[in-house]
C-alpha cells in the first residue's frame, strides 16, 4: 500500500501539507475523475477503499492485510453500495467517509509524534479553515461575503452586473486593507474579505493564475484544474469540474 508517505511528516506543517496532497487526490477521484473512479469500484470485487496520496493522487485498493494498520484504513466496501444507491449520493458518502478517514490520518501522526495541546489546535485550524470533500463535490463550499476576485477588488460591480471575460487568465492583486479596528472585527473581515480556491481551499498567491466558473462564480488555481493561462485564451465560458459533473448527470 502506497498509503504511508515515504518521509513521514512530523511537523503541524508537515501533517498538513500531507493532508492536503491526499485532499486534493481525493477531490479528483470524486470529480474530474469520478467516471474511472466509479469504474474501479466494481461491487463484484472484494471489500474496497479509497486512498488519497501525499502526492495529489488517488487509488483503489485493498485495505492493507497487517493488523493494525500502519496509518488509518478508510471505509472499507465502497464498492458494495456502488450499485443500491444513486450514483450522486453515493459519491456523497464517499466524500464523507472520505473527510473522516483525512482527520483521522492527520491526528494519527499528531499522536504518534506527540503534538501538544497548541500544536493540534493549529492543525486543526489549518485543516478547519479549508472546504471539506463534501462541499467541494456538492457545490457548498464557504465563501466570503465580499468575494475580491483577481481582476478586482469585487467580483462583482456595485450594480451586481459580472464583469466581463473574467474567465481570462488573472492574476491576483492585494486586496486593500481596510483601516485598522482592532479586535474581532479585524478578524471577521479579514476572513469575509479572502478569496479561497474552490478546489484546494488555499489564499491566492499574487503570482498564481487563477480562472473563475461561469456558472458558480468560484474563483480556482488554474494549476487545481488543469487551465493554464494559453488553455484559458480560447475558453469562452468556462466550467468547473464540479459545475461539469452536475450538468452531465442532469
Amino acid at each position: 500500500m502506497e498509503g504511508m508517505p515515504q518521509n513521514t511528516p512530523r511537523t503541524v506543517d508537515e501533517v498538513f501539507n500531507d493532508f492536503k496532497g491526499r485532499r486534493v487526490g481525493l477531490i479528483k477521484a470524486l470529480t474530474t475523475d469520478v467516471d474511472k473512479f466509479y469504474q474501479q469500484c466494481d461491487p463484484e470485487k472484494e471489500n474496497l477503499c479509497l486512498y488519497g496520496l501525499p502526492n495529489e493522487t488517488w487509488e483503489v485498493n485493498l485495505p492493507v492485510e497487517e493488523v493494525p494498520p500502519e496509518l488509518p484504513e478508510p471505509a472499507l466496501g465502497i464498492n458494495f453500495a456502488r450499485d443500491g444507491m444513486q450514483e450522486k449520493d453515493w459519491l456523497s458518502l464517499v466524500a464523507v467517509h472520505s473527510d473522516s478517514w483525512l482527520l483521522a490520518v492527520a491526528f494519527y501522526f499528531g499522536a504518534r509524534f506527540g503534538f501538544t495541546k497548541n500544536e493540534r489546535r493549529k492543525l486543526f485550524q489549518m485543516i478547519n479553515d479549508m472546504p471539506t470533500v463534501f462541499e467541494i463535490l456538492n457545490g457548498n463550499a464557504k465563501q466570503p461575503k465580499e468575494n475580491p476576485g483577481p481582476h478586482n477588488s469585487s467580483s462583482k460591480n456595485k450594480s451586481g452586473v459580472k464583469p466581463e471575460n473574467h474567465s481570462k487568465p488573472m492574476k491576483m492583486p492585494t486586496p486593500p486593507k481596510e483601516a485598522e479596528s482592532g479586535g474581532e472585527e479585524e478578524e471577521e473581515d479579514d476572513e469575509q474579505g479572502a478569496t479561497l480556491c474552490g478546489a484546494c481551499g488555499d489564499n491566492y498567491a499574487s503570482d498564481e493564475f487563477w480562472i473563475c466558473c461561469d456558472v458558480c462564480e468560484k474563483w480556482f488555481h488554474g494549476k487545481c484544474v488543469r487551465i493554464t493561462p494559453a488553455k484559458a485564451e480560447h475558453i469562452k465560458q468556462y466550467k468547473c469540474p464540479g459545475c461539469s459533473t452536475k450538468r452531465a448527470r442532469v
